[in-house]
């Protein structure tokens, strides 16, 4: 018998709440609460014996999940060295409607997720669009530089 495996993505940051907190924005998610009874993941970790040095700054809020248990969690790991390259992985966010919505309404409503989450700390990097193909995205870097696609 094949059993699936559970989806977690891990994305190696510098600053774990923040992306938690930006990511948990962009894709309709919340932030990880800690288990019960523990008030932070800190105070969780410490419990189970993890050394405080290992722990980094913060309360430990360092992943999200999606409410409707759909999703894959996804855990920002914190690591010592920055991002220096492009990803080799990046999430793409659909939110046009796809291929049977008018280009002028998908346009739309991929700029308005754009303004929405560079409010939120992203970037913008490039528009990419044709009319002509049908085809209008957004290249965006989240709060640490990491590459995604708004389309």
């Amino acid at each position: 018998m094949i059993t699936h495996p559970k989806l977690q993505l891990t994305v190696d940051c510098a600053d774990p709440e923040r992306l938690a907190v930006f990511w948990a924005a962009a894709l309709g998610c919340e932030v990880e609460p800690p288990p019960a009874p523990f008030t932070s993941w800190r105070a969780y970790w410490l419990d189970q014996g993890l050394p405080e040095e290992e722990l980094g700054t913060g309360e430990g809020s360092d992943s999200v999940v999606d409410p409707r248990g759909v999703g894959p969690r996804i855990w920002f790991q914190q690591v010592p060295e920055p991002k220096t390259v492009k990803n080799r992985l990046h999430l793409d966010l659909g939110v046009s409607g796809g291929r049977g919505v008018p280009f002028a309404t998908r346009k739309e409503r991929v700029l308005a997720e754009v303004a929405r989450l560079e409010s939120a700390g992203a970037s913008r990097l490039r528009v990419e669009e044709s009319e002509e193909s049908g085809s209008c995205f957004v290249v965006m870097r989240d709060p640490e530089g990491n590459e995604f696609c708004v389309h």
